[in-house]
């Protein structure tokens, strides 16, 4: 990384580490752009360049994607399932106790302030419905299916459903006052519960062909 892009990081860390401190002290709706500057010692047009709208201080477009469950997708190996690339990749997320799965220290302060802000917790609901719309494309891009065929739209709600209970199980926890580890086990243990309920059909579908 040059030395231009980590002080952009940096510059971007820092902006964000203030806005969530004082979002969680004092409320989401509470708090202008121009005292998250102030607090970050940026300029308010410093703020506005690293982020469109104030929500994406709390769940930045790169990391909170509606292109997430089909980035994944698309980029599963030969011989794995829609299904399966998504399993093992909340899996790897868990292990790695990776920001964009919540297993990060102060995540529990973090995420009733979320819900109950009503902007942020309308683009969560958003967040998903579009990951679901996104990957139902993909799966029919890759399977060729019919446009009058329900399944990919079905498989798709599926897996987001899966990624939602995992999201909404590691959140409860983590509210709780649960530590990280007995967290990151729950959720292992869940998704191993989810994967052997899910039917054949949804696991294979998809599988992606070569060797």
């Amino acid at each position: 990384m040059g030395l231009r892009e980590r002080k952009k990081r940096e510059t971007v860390e820092r902006i964000t580490g203030a806005a969530l401190a004082l979002f969680v002290e004092r409320g989401f709706d509470a708090v202008t752009i121009a005292e998250v500057a102030e607090a970050a010692d940026v300029a308010v047009n410093t703020v506005y360049h690293h982020f469109r709208v104030k929500e994406d201080l709390v769940l930045p477009p790169d990391e909170a994607s509606a292109g997430r469950l089909a980035g994944i997708v698309r980029q599963r190996a030969p011989g794995v399932s829609a299904a399966g690339a998504v399993l093992a990749h909340l899996r790897g997320e868990i292990r790695r106790r990776e920001r964009t799965i919540g297993l990060t220290p102060g995540f529990g302060r973090v995420l009733p302030m979320m819900l109950a802000a009503p902007t942020l917790a309308a683009r969560l609901r958003d967040l998903g419905e579009q990951m679901v719309g996104e990957l139902t494309e993909v799966l029919f891009e890759e399977t060729g299916a019919d446009r009058a065929d329900p399944v990919p739209g079905l498989v798709s709600a599926q897996i987001g459903w899966v990624h939602s209970l995992l999201y909404a199980e590691i959140g409860k926890r983590t509210v709780a006052g649960e530590q990280p580890d007995d967290i990151a086990k729950a959720a292992e243990d869940l998704l191993d519960a989810v994967e052997g309920l899910l039917g054949a059909r949804v696991l294979t579908y998809a599988t992606r062909k070569g060797t």
